[in-house]
C-alpha cells in the first residue's frame, strides 16, 4: 500500500476488517482514496480491471457497485476487504423514510471537505470533481430526511461543497459550471440559514469576471459584494482584493491603492471575527504578493519584481499550496521578463512548468500566457526561445 494511504486505512475502526476509510459512501470513498493515489480514472480502471464509465458512475453516485466490482476495488486500494464492506453497508442502507441524525453526516463530511481541498490545492482539480458531486447529492439527499437545527447544518455544508465545486470548476476553465455552482452554493446557503454565502458568491463572480477579461464586471461585483448587508470584514477584504486587481488590469493607480488599503483593514478586523467564513482565510494570504500583483497589471515591472522576490523569500509558501505557489512564481517571472532579467525568468518558469502541467489549473494556465506575451517582447537565446514556446503550447491547452 502506498504511504499516503497508510494513516488513513490502516489504523483500528473497531469493524471486521479493522480498516478504517474515509468517511462519505462507496463512490466519495473511491474518489478521495484515487485523488490520494493522484491516479486517474484510466490508471483505477486498469488496476481494477473495471470499465472506466464504471468508475465514474461509482464516484459520481449514479451506480452501486457490485460484490465483484467492490472487490476489484478493493484489491486494486489494499484495503483488506473495507471497500466490500462499506459497498454492503450501502446495499443494506437506510430506509427513506428514516430520520438522519446530522451529527456523524456533518462531522465526516466535514472532515471529507477539508481532505478533498488539501488533494485541490496540490493537485488541481481533475482529482476532486467526482468526490464533490458524489457527497454533495449525499448531503441534499440527507438533508432531506433531517429535522430542524441538524437540516439546517447539513444544507449548510452542503453550501460549502457547493462553493469549492465553483472553484474547482473554474480551475478547469469551465466558468459557466462554477457559475451554477456558485448559485446552488447561494441556495443551500439560504437553506442552511447563513446569508453571507450570498455576498461571497459576488466575490466569485468578479474572480470569474477578471480572468474572463471582463474588468468592469469584475469591479462591479467587487463594489456590491463589500456593499451588500450580510457582508462580513472576511468578505469585505476579499472584495477589496478583487477591487484592487481589477482597478489595476484598467490602470488605475490610485484606485487600486485605495483598494488595496481597504483590503488592509478589512483584513485586519476579520481576525477577531467570528461570522461564517467564505473562501480562503484572509490570515494566509500575504499582502505584499498581492501588492506586487497589482504593480505587475500597472505594468510597474521593476517595483513589483522587488516586491515578489522579497515577499517570496521572506514569507516561505504554505506546503501542499501548488497552484498558488505556482501563479505567483509565474507573476514573478513576468515582472522579471518585463526589466529584460529573461534567464532569470526563464529559470524560475522551467522549475514552475511541472508543478503547472500536474495541477492542469486554468487560472495558473492564464498566468503562464502572461508571461508568454512579455517574454516574447525580449530578445531570446536558443534555449530561451524553446523554453517560451513550450510555456505558451502549455497555455493554450
Amino acid at each position: 500500500m502506498d504511504p499516503v494511504d497508510s494513516a488513513a486505512v490502516t489504523a483500528a475502526a473497531g469493524g471486521r476488517t479493522g480498516t478504517r476509510l474515509p468517511p462519505g459512501d462507496f463512490g466519495v470513498v473511491l474518489a478521495t482514496l484515487r485523488a490520494r493515489r493522484g491516479w486517474t480514472v484510466r490508471e483505477l480502471s486498469r488496476r481494477a480491471n473495471v470499465s472506466e464509465g464504471q468508475i465514474c458512475n461509482l464516484e459520481s453516485g449514479v451506480r452501486n457497485p457490485t460484490p465483484a466490482v467492490a472487490a476489484a476495488c478493493d484489491a486494486a486500494f489494499g484495503t483488506g476487504g473495507a471497500l466490500v464492506e462499506r459497498a454492503e453497508a450501502g446495499r443494506r442502507g437506510t430506509r427513506a423514510e428514516s430520520l438522519v441524525d446530522a451529527g456523524p453526516v456533518v462531522a465526516g463530511y466535514e472532515r471529507v471537505l477539508r481532505e478533498l481541498k488539501d488533494i485541490g490545492r496540490s493537485t488541481g482539480p481533475r482529482f476532486v470533481t467526482a468526490s464533490m458531486k458524489s457527497a454533495t447529492r449525499t448531503l441534499t439527499d440527507a438533508a432531506q430526511l433531517a429535522v430542524g437545527e441538524q437540516r439546517a447544518e447539513i444544507w449548510l455544508l452542503a453550501s460549502k461543497f457547493a462553493e469549492y465545486a465553483g472553484w474547482m470548476a473554474q480551475e478547469a476553465g469551465n466558468p459557466a459550471e462554477a457559475l451554477r455552482w456558485t448559485h446552488l452554493a447561494v441556495r443551500w446557503g439560504a437553506q442552511g440559514g447563513d446569508e453571507t454565502v450570498a455576498a461571497y458568491a459576488l466575490v466569485r463572480k468578479a474572480f470569474i469576471a477578471q480572468h474572463r477579461g471582463d474588468t468592469d464586471t469584475a469591479i462591479g461585483c467587487a463594489d456590491q459584494a463589500a456593499g451588500h448587508p450580510a457582508a462580513n470584514p472576511v468578505i469585505r477584504a476579499h472584495a477589496a482584493r478583487r477591487a484592487a486587481q481589477g482597478y489595476a488590469h484598467r490602470g488605475d493607480a490610485i484606485a487600486c491603492w485605495e483598494a488595496l488599503e481597504r483590503f488592509r483593514c478589512h483584513a485586519a478586523e476579520a481576525v477577531d471575527d467570528r461570522t461564517p467564513h467564505w473562501g480562503p482565510r484572509t490570515e494566509n494570504g500575504n499582502p505584499g504578493l498581492i501588492e506586487a500583483s497589482c504593480l505587475l497589471s500597472l505594468r510597474d515591472f521593476e517595483q513589483a519584481a522587488g516586491l515578489f522576490e522579497a515577499e517570496r523569500r521572506r514569507r516561505p509558501a504554505v506546503p501542499g499550496d501548488s497552484n498558488s505557489q505556482a501563479r505567483f512564481a509565474v507573476r514573478h517571472a513576468t515582472a522579471l521578463a518585463g526589466v529584460g532579467r529573461l534567464d532569470d525568468a526563464c529559470q524560475l518558469v522551467a522549475a514552475t512548468l511541472p508543478v503547472i502541467r500536474r495541477i492542469d489549473s486554468a487560472t495558473a494556465s492564464a498566468e503562464l500566457g502572461r508571461f508568454v506575451e512579455q517574454a516574447r517582447t525580449q530578445r531570446s537565446a536558443p534555449g530561451q526561445r524553446a523554453l517560451i514556446e513550450a510555456s505558451a503550447a502549455l497555455a493554450t491547452g
